[in-house]
């Protein structure tokens, strides 16, 4: 495994964020999922212009060991042992621009990813998770039908699964579930015909229904609010969480796990725009986006458009 370094130049870009001091890092591992494409998301979203619409430095690459597609008889998970060494680098790579007072923007990859993200913030203290996605993730290997760890992030996040990943360097859970929001999901009927594990109780969870009936504005506003760090016992800011699946199947195809339904452009933006002005938030990831299926670009573009519009709004 190994880091590639910033890029020459990159802090000479044409615009420059006035809200955020940002610093992308590319996190092009599928070792939770499988190699069809999702490993290409930073070139398709660089290239698609996200860094200089963000007014962004680059913070480098941080390569991932070799995929084994065989699954782990011992924890039941693909990777187990790659995924846990890669989330410390990972973690080390968001620590080093947290360190320089940035905000990460992590460009997966796969939702393993975030693992190593929320490592990084549990080494400095207690933080939250806002989580958007369509799939909840919250998979035991035993359900999981092929081991995929992309099928599995909150689970582990929240300190349930095998130890390797579950518990890494002994700081277990990365995250309280009292501190997760997750929004917009869509998949109760598919993952209880799998026999994942119900969500917790403690989870803070809206499904794509309950934030249609509240109204998206109102939906993100309580979210922020639950993970606000000025509520009583509140943790000291949060994450924010991307799944590309979390948008309507109409108009983000480009994913590989596809599910009907789901948030439209302005709706994301919104919630992205509404989590991102608070001072509590602290880094963003995006994931899951297989630019293999978007052949013209027009998605890449799309979804770029959508979140620098969330930053510059904030």
């Amino acid at each position: 495994m190994r880091r590639t370094p910033e890029p020459a130049g990159a802090t000479g870009l044409t615009e420059v964020s006035d809200v955020r001091d940002v610093a992308v890092i590319e996190a092009p591992s599928v070792l939770g999922l499988r190699p069809t494409g999702v490993e290409e998301l930073p070139r398709a979203l660089l290239g698609a212009g996200l860094a200089e619409g963000l007014g962004a430095v680059r913070a480098g690459r941080v390569e991932p060991p070799a995929y084994d597609a065989r699954r782990d008889p011992d924890t039941g998970v693909l990777n187990p042992d790659g995924i846990a060494a890669y989330s410390l680098a990972l973690a080390d790579a968001v620590g080093g621009v947290l360190d320089h007072g940035r905000f990460p923007v992590v460009l997966g990859g796969d939702c393993s990813i975030l693992l190593g993200s929320l490592l990084a913030l549990s080494r400095r203290g207690r933080h939250g998770l806002l989580f958007l996605d369509g799939h909840t993730d919250f998979y035991q290997p035993a359900a999981e039908p092929t081991g995929e760890v992309a099928s599995m992030e909150l689970a582990l996040v929240t300190g349930r699964g095998p130890d390797v990943l579950a518990d890494l360097e002994g700081r277990g859970p990365l995250v309280r579930d009292a501190d997760v929001v997750a929004l917009g999901f869509r998949d109760a009927e598919e993952s209880a015909a799998a026999g994942m594990q119900p969500l917790s109780a403690g989870l803070h969870a809206m499904d794509l229904y309950e934030v249609r009936a509240l109204g998206v504005d109102r939906a993100a506003g309580s979210a922020v609010d639950l993970l606000a760090a000025d509520r009583p016992g509140g943790a000291d800011g949060y994450w924010i969480h991307l799944d590309a699946d979390v948008l309507d199947d109409a108009i983000m195809p480009a994913v590989d796990y596809r599910l009907p339904d789901g948030l439209a452009w302005q709706e994301l933006e919104t919630v992205l725009r509404t989590a991102l002005s608070g001072p509590g938030a602290v880094g963003f990831d995006v994931t899951i986006f297989n630019p293999r299926l978007d052949p013209d670009g027009s998605i890449a573009a799309r979804l770029t458009e959508c979140l620098v519009r969330a930053f510059r709004a904030a």
